[in-house]
Parts: C-alpha cells; structure tokens; sequence
C-alpha cells in the first residue's frame, strides 16, 4: 500500500471514495428514497459522503500548498471536481495521475 506513503496518493484515495460515495447518493439513495420512500441508504451514506467532501477539499488544499500548485491552473479545478458525478474520477485521470510521487 505504497500510496497511503504519500500525500498525493492519499489525496487520490480519498477522490476515490467521495466519488464512489456521491454515486452511491445519486443512483442509488435518491431513486430509493423519491421513488420507493425508502431513506435508508441517504441517512446512511449522506453524512459519510458529507466526511469524505471535506476531506477530499482539506486533503486537495494540503497538497496544493504542500506541492505549490497554481490555484488558476489546477487547484480549482480538482477542488470543484468533489461536486460533479464523475468529477474526482476525471480530475485523477487527466490530473493527478499523471503528478510524480514525492515522498
């Protein structure tokens, strides 16, 4: 487990789950809870994934200052990243992906 050595790779861990989790939220909690009212899973998964946005924003601001990212050119765009369906999953395809590992 190399990549919980790093920061870089903790920040791509935690991507990971808070947009698995968000996933989770929008396909599979809100039809459950609006179509079957059945709030379970949003009761569940709502605050986790709520953790994981904030850890994903704290964990994103902590390598930008760490690895003196531009704000204009890409801290900005890994942080929105959190808030699309997909989004962490591109911004660790097209972004952090291809940053060499320090550490």
């Amino acid at each position: 487990m190399k990549f919980l050595t790093t920061d870089l790779g903790r920040l791509r861990l935690v991507g990971f789950f808070e947009g698995t989790s968000l996933l989770i939220l929008i396909f599979l909690g809100m039809p459950l809870k609006y179509g079957f009212g059945t709030p379970e899973l949003v009761q569940l998964m709502g605050p986790i994934h709520g953790g994981l946005f904030l850890l994903f924003l704290l964990q994103t601001f902590h390598y930008s200052i760490a690895d003196s990212w531009s704000f204009k050119e890409r801290t900005w765009k890994v942080a929105v990243a959190c808030a699309l369906p997909f989004g962490t999953f591109y911004v660790d395809r097209t972004i952090l992906r291809n940053l060499p590992e320090k550490g």
